[in-house]
């Protein structure tokens, strides 16, 4: 297929710019994250030794490898999650069935007394391995490591959340979160994960991921229905973040990514956090599944999939819904107010519209 001149132009232009931004902006982004990163790891180590010291059962697993740190994810360039994986999860089961979208709980096994588990004091009569006392007893515990570890002047308990915050520096927030790891199984809710007429991705990187399984995280739930359910605080969240890693090798995804979450620092950091660097990656996961071909995931299509993402995220705005990419009926703007939702999609217009008609517009973005 011949492609006239003038648009090969247009693409090599814009290739060009996306590529200056990437140099100038997402690698000096990257580059201050990264440093930061290592300043509040050498912290957050401290404090879970500390931890450690006190209690067994939780043993640290942030570990730097290949100068990456495990188990940290990057919220925003100033929050930071660092996953604890808790061991011994063997004599529980891990039931899913749908009454809390995004979540599920663990529950001993028939037959098993309380008294023959790892984590005795923290199953409830019902069974339960409760996620809400887990996290209780952990933020007991980093309060007392905070108060002994030696960067004590540097760091901070965060008061008025359930969750495990700390305030390190002054200026970073750090949620260390209490996980186990599902290896082998695969939730119910997320069993339409991947449909049936959808070519990406390949049959056999779906059978690997299964085969690894997803976590599930001690944090704070919000029911969909705003009620309180009698599981809610023993609810454990389910995460795939180790997946959606595995899914965004290849191509210009990754570069996609980094180039979204610089363009959403700068310009959709929004009053109410309508629109997070999670909603971004979750809309490029299924244009990853509109554009199955890796064809389209050469350097030259970077632009065409951001302006597509950035197109799909307006259309979302407008609906008022986000849809959890495994977990479809988890909506990712749960909690969000119309009126912040309202606000975003303009703002998302001005921005798409200032990439689709200006050929320079990065250069002041």
């Amino acid at each position: 297929m011949l492609v006239p001149s003038d648009m090969m132009a247009a693409q090599s232009k814009i290739l060009y710019q996306l590529n200056k931004y990437y140099g100038e902006r997402v690698q000096t982004r990257k580059a201050s994250i990264a440093k930061t990163i290592r300043e509040v790891c050498k912290v957050v180590q401290d404090v879970l030794r500390e931890v450690e010291v006190q209690e067994p059962r939780f043993i640290s697993s942030l570990t730097e490898c290949n100068g990456r740190f495990e188990g940290l994810d990057v919220i925003t360039p100033t929050e930071f999650e660092v996953v604890l994986y808790l061991n011994q999860m063997g004599e529980l089961n891990f039931v899913d069935d749908g009454s809390l979208p995004g979540c599920a709980v663990l529950k001993l096994s028939d037959g098993r007394k309380r008294s023959m588990s790892l984590w005795v004091e923290f199953i409830t009569a019902s069974g339960y391995l409760s996620a809400r006392k887990i996290r209780s007893r952990f933020q007991t515990l980093v309060a007392q490591a905070c108060d002994k570890c030696d960067y004590r002047e540097s760091v901070k308990m965060i008061a008025d959340t359930t969750e495990v915050k700390l305030r390190i520096l002054g200026k970073y927030v750090v949620q260390i979160t209490p996980a186990f790891k599902c290896a082998g199984v695969w939730p119910r809710s997320a069993s339409q994960w991947p449909q049936p007429d959808i070519a990406w991705p390949h049959p056999s990187i779906v059978a690997e991921i299964k085969a690894e399984g997803f976590d599930l995280l001690s944090k704070e739930t919000f029911n969909i229905t705003g009620k309180q359910s009698a599981l809610e605080g023993d609810a454990w969240v389910m995460s795939f973040l180790e997946v959606e890693k595995r899914l965004l090798l290849g191509g210009c995804r990754r570069k996609c990514l980094s180039v979204l979450k610089t363009l959403r620092n700068r310009h959709l950091d929004l009053p109410g956090n309508p629109i997070t660097n999670y909603c971004m990656k979750s809309l490029l996961l299924y244009e990853c599944e509109k554009h199955p071909s890796e064809n389209d995931w050469e350097d030259h299509c970077v632009g065409d999939r951001i302006n597509g993402i950035f197109l799909q995220l307006i259309s979302c705005l407008q609906c008022k819904r986000c849809p959890n990419y495994f977990v479809p009926q988890l909506d990712l703007f749960k909690g969000k107010t119309p009126s912040s939702l309202e606000n975003a999609a303009k703002q998302v217009w001005r921005l798409t519209r200032e990439l689709l008609t200006n050929s320079n517009a990065l250069d002041k973005l």
